[in-house]
């Protein structure tokens, strides 16, 4: 049987400061491939290089990765300012009825970092320009310098709700997670459901109420080693099942059971 087929979302950029391209990190694709057993297939970030309708009948789900643009305000009700950095239009133009439509039909949608936000967006939710200027809250971004490790290194703990998604998922209530974010949820969605948080209160990990499909997101990133970290490997197992599940015309829950 082929391997679904996932669509990762790319993010603008410019080669060599001048020549635009829309990318994707290795890492992103290597988790796809070898933990979810997917074929990964880039998706430009321009919802004039894309049509909804061709996106969702030719991929069987979508892995919405980070980015260092942001989700522009405007898309939340509020005006840009300086702490809300940088933007990509094009990206929230593709993403956020994308992400309605997945819900919607119930097929299978990974959200990482920048991806998590996207989905509270999508989801009506608001969010925080800068995490660390809030009182009580730990600095979520990654190292300035240091190596790829050292950047993607486990900083803190994520905590599950008894008996929820990510406790089923995961078989454990406390995890430890890399963290590489600016921003974060302020308001929460609707039907969106914070099922983990790091020891401060950010929001780490949420899932879509009532989703008939996989519809899950979290701000840290899983891609990192996906195949051997403990934490990673069922999240895109778990993905991996649900999009073969809609290949074959059936819908996934996220505990792996089909309808």
């Amino acid at each position: 049987m082929a391997r679904p087929v996932i669509g990762i979302v790319t993010n603008s950029h410019l080669i060599n400061d001048q020549y635009p391209a829309h990318a994707s990190g290795t890492m992103l694709q290597q988790a796809v491939a070898e933990v979810s057993d997917g074929l990964p297939l880039l998706v430009p970030a321009d919802p004039t290089h894309v049509d909804l309708a061709d996106l969702l009948d030719t991929c069987d789900g979508f892995l919405l990765p980070g980015g260092r643009p942001n989700v522009h305000p405007e898309e939340y009700g509020e005006e840009p300012t300086e702490a809300h950095g940088a933007f990509d239009r094009g990206r929230d133009g593709v993403v956020l009825p994308l992400i309605r439509a997945c819900i919607e039909r119930g097929q299978p949608v990974l959200g990482v970092c920048r991806g998590f936000q996207e989905l509270n967006v999508a989801m009506g939710g608001t969010l925080y320009p800068e995490i660390r200027d809030l009182p009580g809250r730990m600095n979520h971004r990654m190292p300035p310098d240091g190596t790829i490790e050292e950047k993607f290194a486990l900083r803190h703990a994520v905590n599950f709700t008894e008996g929820g998604q990510f406790h089923r998922l995961m078989g454990s209530r406390q995890v430890m997670t890399n963290t590489l974010h600016g921003q974060g949820i302020k308001a929460a969605g609707k039907r969106i459901v914070i099922d983990g948080t790091a020891d401060d209160g950010t929001p780490e990990a949420i899932y879509v109420d009532g989703a008939p499909g996989y519809a899950l997101a979290v701000q840290w990133h899983p891609e990192y080693r996906a195949a051997e970290d403990p934490v990673s490997r069922p999240l895109f197992a778990a993905f991996g099942d649900a999009a073969r599940a809609w290949s074959r015309g059936h819908v996934a829950t996220p505990d792996r059971k089909t309808a």
